[in-house]
């Protein structure tokens, strides 16, 4: 067992833990309340499908692009000054968006939202690395998304009906705008126990291995999500109750990511891995065959929280090799990639096997199964740091 060794007593530790959680909250808002936003957009704009769909695949697409800028800037630039500007562009560009009337004026608005947004979210994600707790940290940074994200579809159908889509931007530019006095209390730069500011980045395999793991992971989650309206129909559930119980899993959600930020570093990550990625394997079996109402909700309940306790202890692991961000900046690409990926390999599965789910479900337990693998790879690598 190596001894712990000592955090700089000048960090701010509390108050960045403070700003990672508040800017991921607010960063991804829009995606995670998806599905209120595109019903506002078809009434408000006139919308079809594909236009909707291309309007969030841009927001995503620039999340995750965000990514290859931030190469350059991350080590080179005091993340305070970073987070204050990504945020100031943040806030314009959904000011913006209130006044924008046609698609054509909203479209490159909500790229400038998402660039920024996902400039945030590589700060937040950097800086839960250089936490002395990164379980806890990633376990409050999901729980926070989890959490505004379910408040946002609770609360934008009200707003919705009675000042527009504008309602929605507004409040992401009035909910940044309390964030930005946060963004003093981020580090300035890379800097966490065992990793001085400026560390060099780690070796090639263990980047490409641990973008892989959470790649094949993102596009197990997201491919199965996107369908398992589909499942509940083939259960015998009506949309009403289908929508029931997936309110009831973003519950489920919140508490798995809860308790994964409740166990922080003290338990050994190697076999909280294992029990999380056997319970999201095990949901996904239960989906298999056609099952029957009660089999439905308790894989679905069982999946929404197995997968936002995994997340948590899968990007601490990957963390523990990373002392200068660059790996957790890859980390945001990856999982830009999966959620885009997943829901497009999920579709052409289920239109080759006439709407049958199976073929899908088999290959998200083998995904699934793959990431763990990958992970596990790593285990020599960050064993020291869970000790």
């Amino acid at each position: 067992m190596t001894a712990r060794l000592p955090v700089h007593t000048a960090e701010p530790v509390r108050g960045g833990l403070i700003a990672l959680i508040a800017f991921a909250a607010v960063a991804p808002l829009v995606l995670m309340t998806a599905p209120a936003l595109a019903s506002q957009l078809a009434t408000q704009f006139g919308l079809g499908p594909e236009r909707i769909g291309l309007l969030f695949s841009v927001e995503l697409g620039a999340m995750s692009l965000a990514t290859l800028p931030a190469y350059l800037w991350l080590p080179r630039v005091d993340w305070r000054r970073a987070a204050a500007c990504a945020g100031g562009l943040f806030i314009a560009a959904n000011l913006a968006s209130c006044f924008a009337s046609t698609y054509a004026e909203l479209l490159p608005l909500r790229l400038l939202s998402a660039l920024a947004g996902g400039s945030l979210m590589i700060l937040c994600l950097s800086t839960a690395a250089a936490s002395p707790n990164p379980d806890r940290a990633y376990g409050l940074w999901v729980s926070g998304q989890l959490a505004l994200g379910a408040l946002g579809l609770v609360l934008f159908p009200g707003w919705f009906a009675r000042y527009g889509i504008a309602a929605c931007y507004l409040s992401l530019a009035a909910l940044m705008a309390l964030c930005l006095p946060l963004a003093r209390w981020f580090p300035p730069s890379a800097a966490k126990p065992g990793g001085p500011a400026g560390a060099k980045a780690p070796p090639w395999r263990p980047v490409v291995i641990g973008a892989a793991a959470t790649l094949c992971f993102y596009i197990s989650l997201s491919g199965t999500w996107t369908f398992i309206g589909s499942i509940a129909g083939q259960a015998g559930l009506t949309p009403e109750q289908s929508g029931d119980w997936l309110a009831l899993a973003t519950l489920m959600g919140i508490a798995g990511s809860v308790c994964a930020a409740a166990i922080g570093g003290r338990g050994q990550r190697r076999r909280l891995l294992i029990a999380g990625y056997g319970l999201m394997l095990l949901a996904l079996a239960l989906l298999l065959g056609a099952p029957r109402v009660g089999r439905f909700a308790a894989a679905a309940l069982a999946f929404k929280y197995a997968w936002t306790f995994i997340l948590p202890f899968i990007l601490a692991t990957l963390a523990a090799l990373d002392h200068s961000g660059r790996l957790m900046n890859t980390v945001n690409l990856a999982i830009g990639g999966g959620l885009a990926l997943g829901p497009s390999l999920a579709g052409e599965l289920m239109a080759a096997h006439g709407q049958n789910p199976q073929t899908l479900l088999l290959v998200s337990m083998g995904l699934a199964a793959l990431s763990l693998a990958l992970l596990l790879t790593l285990r020599p690598a960050t064993a020291r740091s869970t000790q």
